[in-house]
């Protein structure tokens, strides 16, 4: 397949980055959780388009969020999950630390573009994939291995899970779980409900299962395809130490998002924002 060429940026001045991996920790810490919204993931068919002109850099955000605080055993060494009420939200605000994640992939006409942009700059990112479109590019989840990225669960084939029944999540989850470790190397640590819509089921069924439900703080609506520069102002808007936000790797035409990336990226970097992934599991 032949790829579309995105315009490419080049490197700028080399960040400050801020000590601090984040950790994110106890779900009741600071009343800091809480139920959101679904995204409404519509596949809309279509091929990237030629990318927007930089802008100038962000100005560093004022210190908006409380951090979640917790410890945890490394990756290597899973252990049994706390069954949680509701999502975690956002990441532990010592420095400045942000997490980008990508939802409903891996997509071969945008996941690439994306992990092109994020090894430019040498940040990790998180994917939550659905297995039905893993079948088909488990080179791409071996890709995001090789560069450190963090593969999440997003279920086998993104169903409304609150309609199901246990037998039916836990088939959407497990089966998710056995292909990303063919293709990824480890089962995922990490669990993200499709449209957001999270129940009891789902916290506990994703806990048996070693994960951890993750959410979003900021949400850039990138499935509504609303414009490149609208998706960079979301994100602009709401950078501030400890968020995590929601963007889209596949589920429709995802060349803004793409696009999106490659200007946000770079200023929230020169901005001082170290743009990073949990790298513990939290218990």
């Amino acid at each position: 397949m032949t790829k579309d060429q995105l315009p490419t940026r080049p490197l700028t001045r080399r960040r400050a980055l801020l000590a601090g991996v984040a950790a994110v920790g106890a779900a009741g810490s600071a009343g800091l959780l809480a139920t959101v919204t679904g995204n409404g993931d519509e596949p809309v068919r279509a091929a990237p388009a030629a990318g927007p002109q930089a802008r100038p850099a962000l100005k560093p955000s004022s210190y908006r969020l409380q951090p979640l605080t917790g410890n945890g055993p490394p990756r290597a060494a899973p252990r049994r999950t706390l069954v949680r009420r509701a999502p975690l939200l956002r990441v532990n605000g010592r420095g400045r630390t942000m997490v980008l994640t990508f939802d409903d992939g891996p997509d071969p006409r945008y996941t690439p573009y994306i992990l092109d942009t994020l090894r430019e700059y040498d940040v990790r990112a998180m994917f939550f994939v659905c297995g039905e479109m893993v079948v088909d590019n488990k080179d791409l989840l071996a890709r995001m291995a090789e560069e450190g990225h963090i593969v999440g669960n997003h279920t086998w084939s993104h169903p409304l899970l609150t309609r199901l029944s246990h037998a039916r999540i836990r088939k959407e989850m497990e089966r998710t779980s056995d292909v990303v470790e063919e293709s990824y190397g480890e089962r995922p640590a990490w669990f993200r409900a499709p449209y957001g819509a999270w129940n009891r089921a789902t916290f506990r069924l994703g806990a048996e299962l070693g994960m951890e439900p993750l959410a979003w703080t900021v949400d850039t609506l990138d499935w509504t395809t609303p414009g490149t520069r609208t998706i960079v102002d979301r994100v602009e808007h709401g950078a501030a130490p400890g968020v995590v936000i929601l963007s889209h790797d596949a589920g429709g035409d995802r060349s803004q998002s793409v696009r999106a990336l490659r200007t946000y990226l770079p200023q929230l970097l020169d901005a001082g924002y170290h743009v990073t992934v949990p790298e513990r599991r939290y218990g």
